[in-house]
């Protein structure tokens, strides 16, 4: 199973108390979703899901769904407590998600077996689609291939956004699992070669700023057109790595609240995390003037 080529990992836009501006929310989805985007992940890392309460995750899914009609909408439940990622999945259910984005445990580092536990646990309590989301950058630990393969046995367990960055991982993964799970990209710049490894898309970030031509450059390579999707990729490239100078997602709230693509501004980051450097805007800066975003 997918729910589409390119899922945008959706920011949270905050008002200037920090508070979750549900409007803009809502006109946020509109946005990405007539330009480039097949469906909606929110309340992920990019939308900023430490900072949430579980009551701002719900009103934030509430407010996507209804924007964006028949378009699937995933919604972020899952941390580092399993009971509390079951009752917001819960939640999630009965607010109207399309599917479930459930995150590795962090900080408390579980051995594969505990991983095993959790995810089932979180499975079993929801009908819900599960996307497992593996990403050691943040979690520290990986969900290994073998591990992902039995979850990939649980009815409800259908694909996974793969970040770890490691092609093995990747490729071992879909020699264990068969043609009714999926494989997601976690990461822009790794598309196109997780692509060749026969994924089916890409969960991305910077799809808020170029959603077409990264639709497109999955469409040429679904086509047979390598060659034209490898163009488009090299051409994204400098874009895909100039949004991860400094912690996701403060480059891009900056480029969004910069460029004025939305028409209205998308706040800034809750604290812990703050706005950019002004040696990170000035790269930032001229990364968008390449792309004709300023």
């Amino acid at each position: 199973m997918n729910f589409g080529r390119v899922l945008t990992a959706m920011i949270t836009p905050f008002d200037k108390n920090s508070e979750v501006d549900y409007e803009k929310t809502a006109r946020l989805a509109e946005y990405l979703l007539k330009n480039g985007s097949d469906g909606i992940v929110v309340t992920g890392t990019t939308g900023e899901s430490p900072t949430l309460t579980c009551d701002e995750k719900i009103k934030v899914l509430q407010a996507v769904k209804e924007a964006a009609g028949k378009a699937p909408v995933i919604a972020g439940t899952c941390s580092n407590n399993t009971q509390a990622s079951v009752e917001l999945t819960k939640r999630a259910e009965k607010a109207g998600a399309d599917g479930i984005l459930a995150v590795t445990p962090y900080y408390n580092k579980p051995p594969q077996e505990a991983l095993y536990r959790h995810f089932k646990t979180i499975a079993d309590c929801t009908s819900l689609p599960i996307v497992l989301y593996n990403i050691p950058g943040r979690s520290v630990i990986n969900i290994q291939p073998e591990t992902v393969a039995r979850l990939a046995k649980i009815e409800n367990i259908v694909c996974v956004k793969e970040s770890s960055g490691v092609m093995d991982i990747a490729s071992n993964i879909q020699r264990l699992t068969d043609d009714n799970f999926s494989l997601y990209s976690g990461e822009d710049s790794l598309t196109m070669p997780l692509l060749g490894l026969g994924a089916v898309g890409v969960v991305s970030v910077a799809s808020h700023l170029v959603g077409k031509e990264i639709h497109q450059m999955v469409d040429l390579y679904m086509e047979g057109k390598h060659d034209q999707a490898l163009k488009i990729h090299l051409y994204l490239m400098d874009i895909f790595k100039k949004l991860f100078i400094v912690a996701n997602p403060i480059p891009l709230k900056y480029a969004l609240n910069k460029t004025g693509l939305l028409g209205f501004e998308v706040g800034s980051c809750r604290m812990p995390l703050i706005d950019p450097l002004n040696s990170e805007k000035a790269v930032l800066d001229e990364c968008l003037c390449n792309y004709g975003l300023l």
